[in-house]
C-alpha cells in the first residue's frame, strides 16, 4: 500500500533552558487515497508532526519515508488568501505556468463548488467559501497529499458541517490522499476512515472506519461505541 510511513519520530524543543518532549517516538503508516485524522488535546504534537511529514520542519530521530516521489499542500486554520486577486487567481497562485490550464482550474473550481464566484475577492467571500478556495489551491497544486491543520476550526458549527460532508464528497471523488488534524472526537469520527489518537507524544490507539457516506449519524450505536473507545484513550 502507498502512503507514508513514521518511524520511530521524536522531536523535542528548547524553551527558556528547558528541554520539551513534543513526540516521543512515533510509528505510524499512513495510506494514500483516503483521511487519516491525528486526533488529540491541544499541545500533544499534533500539529508538529504534520509539520515534519510537510517538510516544515525535521524530525530530531527517526525516518518519514513516502512510497512514491511526493508533493504535500497544506491547508490551514485561516484560508491565507490573497485579498488583492480573485478566485481563480488565488486558486492557480503559485503555479508556474506550465503546472496548469485553464480548464483544469474551472475543474477543481467546480469540484469545490465555487462555480459563478471565479471573479469574486476574498472580502466578498464568506468564511466557508473562503476555505473552499484554501482547498480549491491545494488540490491544484496535485499533490501526492494534502495535509490540513484544523481547517475548519474556526468556522460556526453550521458552516463547518457542511465544509465537512464537502470533504468528505471531494475525497471521494477525486480520490484525495489527506493527513487532517484536529482536537474535536466528532470531527475525526465524521470524517475518518483511519483515525490516530495521539497522547504525550506517543500514538495511544488507531481506529479504522469503513463507512464512506457523507451523512455518517454519530448516533449510531456504532459510532456511539467507537466514540467512547477514543475518549478512553485519554488521561482524563
Amino acid at each position: 500500500m502507498g502512503g507514508i510511513n513514521l518511524k520511530n519520530i521524536q522531536k523535542a524543543y528548547s524553551v527558556d533552558d528547558r528541554i520539551i518532549n513534543v513526540l516521543n517516538g512515533i510509528n505510524l503508516q499512513i495510506p494514500e487515497r483516503s483521511i487519516t485524522v491525528i486526533l488529540g488535546r491541544s499541545g500533544c504534537g499534533k500539529t508538529t508532526l504534520l509539520r515534519l511529514v510537510g517538510g516544515l520542519e525535521e524530525a530530531d530521530e527517526g525516518e518519514i519515508e513516502f512510497d512514491v516521489a511526493h508533493k504535500t499542500a497544506f491547508v490551514f486554520q485561516e484560508p491565507r488568501l490573497m485579498p488583492w486577486q480573485n478566485v481563480r487567481d488565488n486558486v492557480k497562485f503559485g503555479l508556474k505556468k506550465q503546472e496548469y490550464d485553464n480548464n483544469a482550474i474551472q475543474s477543481i473550481i467546480d469540484i469545490v463548488g465555487l462555480n459563478g464566484f471565479e471573479k469574486a475577492y476574498p472580502n466578498q467571500l464568506s468564511g466557508g467559501m473562503q476555505q473552499r478556495v484554501a482547498i480549491a489551491r491545494a488540490l491544484a497544486y496535485n499533490p501526492s497529499f494534502i495535509l490540513m491543520d484544523e481547517p475548519f476550526a474556526a468556522l460556526d458549527y453550521f458552516t463547518r458541517n457542511q465544509m465537512q460532508k464537502e470533504l468528505l464528497r471531494l475525497q471521494r471523488d477525486c480520490g484525495a490522499s489527506i493527513l487532517f488534524v484536529t482536537h474535536s472526537i466528532d470531527e475525526a469520527l465524521l470524517l475518518g476512515h483511519k483515525i490516530v489518537v495521539i497522547e504525550r507524544g506517543l500514538v495511544k490507539a488507531e481506529f479504522n472506519i469503513e463507512e464512506n457516506n457523507e451523512e455518517r449519524n454519530l448516533l449510531e450505536s456504532g459510532f456511539i461505541e467507537f466514540k467512547k473507545c477514543i475518549i478512553e484513550q485519554f488521561d482524563l
